[in-house]
């Protein structure tokens, strides 16, 4: 279970405190520079009732992510996105009342070093980091620059992790546990993968942390099925491919609109 001489940070503290009220738990993505007034899309994420918030710094190599957050970050840098931008950017906002979580990948906090990259995350009012190909292994030392710096590193669980090593991330991970919904890259899908409840249900057994469930949700049936199983939900894919057709923040708030009203409407339990 998570270490209780380790007090909550800001994120976990959030999120715990809406899960025990039974709410469903809901965080868009947003790759960071995607547009001229990105920042824009944060306020309609927390007006349509987002309890925390993704923001991707992109990267030139996302091997983790399928093809339409690969063409956002491309975007992104094409238009001069970077780590220092994008974090003068949240730098300036007012406070949107939910949690900053930044993802991205892990040569990016090396090109700096943990220590000055987890500084610079909390300067610019982010609490919570992800870092998708971190192994959990070699996590010490972020997850100590991070904890200085008073950031809640999120740890990435997968339906191939062995349960050994599902109590190794849940030990590690502050805030809360990411687990994706199958193996595969992300993006929008059919259908909730079978694997996400054996999943989620493994979680529970090693930690008392909220349980966002990613890749692949895209719909309000989706985020209604994938919330009988897991705390919340991550949605990226979905948002970001309608960033790409061009819908603004009103249009993006319309749509969370709609999983905000399917995790509300699954009032049970996860399983």
């Amino acid at each position: 279970m998570t270490n209780p001489t380790l007090a909550a940070g800001v994120v976990e503290r959030h999120l715990r405190a809406r899960r025990d009220t039974g709410r469903g738990l809901l965080m868009p993505y947003v790759t960071g520079g995607i547009t001229p007034g990105w920042t824009d899309c944060l306020r309609a994420f927390a007006d349509a009732g987002a309890d925390a918030i993704e923001v991707g710094l992109p990267f030139s190599d996302p091997t983790l992510d399928g093809v339409t957050i690969q063409q956002a970050s491309d975007l992104a840098l094409a238009r001069g996105a970077s780590t220092r931008r994008i974090l003068d950017d949240l730098s300036g906002l007012p406070d949107l009342g939910v949690p900053l979580v930044v993802s991205t990948y892990y040569n990016l906090v090396l090109h700096d070093g943990p220590e000055a990259f987890c500084a610079a995350l909390r300067r610019a009012g982010v609490t919570g980091l992800i870092v998708p190909d971190l192994p959990v292994h070699e996590a010490d030392e972020l997850t100590g620059a991070a904890a200085d710096a008073g950031i809640e590193p999120a740890l990435l669980a997968s339906p191939a992790t062995p349960q050994p090593r599902l109590a190794e991330i849940a030990r590690h991970s502050r805030g809360f546990v990411y687990a994706v919904s199958l193996m595969g890259t992300t993006g929008e899908r059919a259908a909730l993968a079978a694997s996400a409840a054996e999943l989620t249900g493994r979680i529970r057994r090693v930690t008392d942390l909220p349980v966002l469930l990613g890749f692949g949700i895209s719909t309000p049936d989706q985020a209604r099925e994938a919330r009988r199983h897991a705390d919340g939900v991550v949605v990226g894919a979905a948002v970001m491919r309608r960033v790409l057709d061009g819908a603004g923040p009103d249009d993006l708030r319309v749509f969370l609109t709609t999983l905000r009203q399917a995790l509300d409407q699954e009032c049970d339990p996860p399983r």
